[in-house]
C-alpha cells in the first residue's frame, strides 16, 4: 500500500451567466464564468484499508469517492480523505464541481504515480477531461468549473449539443493578476441545486434565441476583447452588463435579475459607490464586485461592513486563479 499522500488545492469558481436553455435540438447552457483563488478547496488523501473521510464535506467527499470507484475498469483500493478547508455548497461558488475533481484527482494519482497528467490536469486533453467529470457525475450542465479545475482562467464554453456531452470550452484568457473579486455573502438561503435546480430549469421558459444572440456577442465583441486588452473599465461595464441580461431569463424562478431584492439592493448600493463591475455568481447567494487592487478591495470590505454591521455579511478578496488544480505529492 503506497504510504505517500495526495495534497490537491483547487478554486472556486464564479459563473455570470448561461446563453441558452429550453431548446431541445440546439446547443443548451453554455455560458461564461472565471476561477478564482479564495475561498478555494483544500484535501489530502492516501490509501488506506477502508473508505474515510474526515473535515468538511466529508460525506460528499465519501460519495465522489464511491462514484469514482464504482466508475473504474479495474477495482480501486480504498483510501482516507481529509477535507482541510471547503466553501460552502450551494452559495454560488461551484463546491460540489471542485469537491468531486479534486476527490478524483487524488484517488487517480494514488493509483497511478507514475502517470505524468496525474499530478497536472492542464495536459489531459478535453475528451479525457470530460470522461473525468462523467465518472463522478459533474459536467451536466456547465463545464466552467471542470475546465477551470484543469487550467484556471476566465472560460467561455459554447453549450451541450447532445444531453450526454460534456459542454466545450471555446476560449480561455488569463485574467490580470493585481485584479481583486470581493465577494460578498448575506446570511440567505442556499442557491438552488439538484432536484430543485433540475425543476427549476424544467419550469423557466426558453431563452429566446434573440437574447442568446445578445448575449453571445456581449461574450465574443465586448468582455473578451475588453480583458485581452487588458481594458479595467469596458471589462467591468461588460460583465455587469452581461449578468443583468443573463439574469433576467431566471427571473421567472428567482423572482427579478438577482436572487432576492436584498442582493439587488447591495448590488445598487456598490454600483453607487462607483464599482461598476457587479453581478451574483450562478443562483447566488454569493455577489461579486471587481477592483482593480488589493488595497482597492480591503476599502470596499472596510466600507460595506461598517454600512452593515448588524447584517452578518461574509466578504472574501481574491485575485483570479490562472493555473488550475495543484496535485502535488507529500512523502
Amino acid at each position: 500500500m503506497p504510504s505517500f499522500k495526495i495534497r490537491v488545492t483547487a478554486p472556486s469558481r464564479l459563473h455570470f451567466g448561461m446563453f441558452s436553455f429550453g431548446h431541445p435540438g440546439s446547443r443548451q447552457f453554455g455560458g461564461v464564468g472565471l476561477m478564482l483563488k479564495r475561498p478555494g478547496l483544500e484535501l489530502l488523501a492516501t490509501a488506506a484499508e477502508k473508505w474515510e473521510a474526515s473535515g468538511p464535506l466529508a460525506e460528499r467527499a465519501l460519495e465522489f469517492a464511491r462514484r469514482w470507484s464504482e466508475a473504474q475498469a479495474e477495482p480501486t483500493s480504498p483510501a482516507r480523505i481529509e477535507i482541510l478547508s471547503a466553501p460552502g455548497e450551494h452559495v454560488g461558488l461551484g463546491t460540489g464541481t471542485q469537491l468531486g475533481l479534486a476527490v478524483a484527482a487524488a484517488l487517480r494519482a494514488i493509483a497511478a504515480p507514475d502517470d505524468p497528467t496525474a499530478l497536472d490536469w492542464s495536459k489531459l486533453p478535453d475528451d479525457e477531461l470530460a470522461r473525468l467529470a462523467q465518472r463522478i457525475g459533474r459536467g451536466r450542465r456547465s463545464a466552467i468549473g471542470l475546465n477551470g479545475f484543469a487550467r484556471g482562467g476566465l472560460l467561455m464554453e459554447s453549450g451541450k449539443a447532445h444531453a450526454d456531452d460534456v459542454s466545450p470550452v471555446v476560449a480561455r484568457e488569463v485574467v490580470p493578476d493585481a485584479w481583486r473579486f470581493v465577494l460578498v455573502r448575506p446570511q440567505h438561503p442556499a442557491g438552488l441545486s439538484g432536484e430543485a435546480e433540475r425543476g427549476a430549469f424544467e419550469r423557466l421558459p426558453p431563452v429566446p434565441p434573440e437574447v442568446t444572440v445578445s448575449l453571445c456577442r456581449m461574450a465574443m465583441l465586448d468582455l473578451l476583447p475588453a480583458l485581452r486588452a487588458r481594458d479595467f473599465g469596458k471589462f467591468s461595464q461588460s460583465l455587469h452588463q452581461f449578468g443583468l441580461e443573463a439574469g433576467r431569463c431566471f427571473a421567472p424562478v428567482q423572482g427579478g435579475v438577482f436572487a432576492s431584492p436584498q442582493l439587488a439592493s447591495l448590488v445598487d448600493e456598490i454600483r453607487g459607490l462607483g464599482i461598476v463591475g457587479v453581478g451574483q455568481s450562478s443562483w447566488g447567494p454569493t455577489l461579486f464586485a471587481l477592483v482593480e487592487s488589493q488595497a482597492q478591495g480591503v476599502e470596499l470590505v472596510q466600507g460595506l461592513a461598517a454600512r452593515h454591521a448588524q447584517d452578518e455579511l461574509e466578504f472574501v478578496i481574491s485575485p483570479a486563479d490562472n493555473q488550475g488544480a495543484r496535485i502535488v505529492r507529500v512523502g
